[in-house]
């Protein structure tokens, strides 16, 4: 496949991908579809710090915008910039995969981590009474039986209602869209430092 075809691919691509990261971390932000929680500060500090907006979500939109562009624009093979472009793409495209790298492990650690509830300490030896917290990261019992494979311990969390399947969804969207655009990303590194070798427009 010739440079130019390449970049028509993989940047709208990257344009839908950076899009769903963004949004999948915005929903993480509103548990149950409601406002409530992030107005109370009852948000996992995982969901917070917005992998998906900043690392799979801008970075990647960027690079994505500048692919699509010089893609389309080598189509009519008029003057592509050829080899300038062809920099800007790859460097763009680095960033983008450090941002979907970023995204992808901070993601696993959300998921790793589960989601701030509120739950009955006292059934998890941190105290009287229920609090906000972690249980499935402060607890050892919960620790040593990781919570994603047993159902049973979602009921731990009684507050945001579904938090434990709300959490769960959307980091696994994350991790899914992360890796997806770091494959794309370093492709377009390859075709980007092709294109500085030999220029995207196919026609000339």
């Amino acid at each position: 496949m010739c440079v130019g075809k390449c970049s028509r691919i993989v940047g709208p691509c990257l344009l839908v991908l950076g899009t769903l990261s963004v949004a999948a971390n915005v929903l993480l932000l509103f548990p149950g579809g409601t406002w409530k929680y992030l107005a109370e500060g009852h948000i996992s500090k995982d969901a917070k710090a917005m992998p998906g907006v900043w690392g799979g979500g801008i970075s990647v939109l960027l690079a994505a915008a500048h692919i699509t562009a010089v893609g389309w624009r080598c189509s009519g093979c008029s003057d592509c910039g050829t080899r300038r472009n062809a920099f800007i793409s790859a460097v763009l495209s680095k960033l983008a995969l450090l941002g979907a790298a970023a995204c992808f492990i901070l993601s696993g650690v959300g998921l790793t981590n589960g989601p701030l509830c509120f739950y009955n300490a006292s059934q998890h030896g941190h105290g009287p009474g229920t609090l906000w917290g972690y249980p499935f990261l402060d607890s050892p019992s919960h620790r040593a039986e990781n919570y994603l494979y047993d159902r049973r311990t979602w009921s731990t969390c009684l507050e945001p209602e579904g938090i434990v399947v709300w959490n769960i969804v959307f980091f696994f969207l994350l991790l899914f869209v992360s890796a997806a655009e770091m494959v794309l990303a370093s492709l377009q590194i390859l075709n980007g430092c092709l294109g500085c070798l030999c220029g995207f427009c196919e026609g000339k």
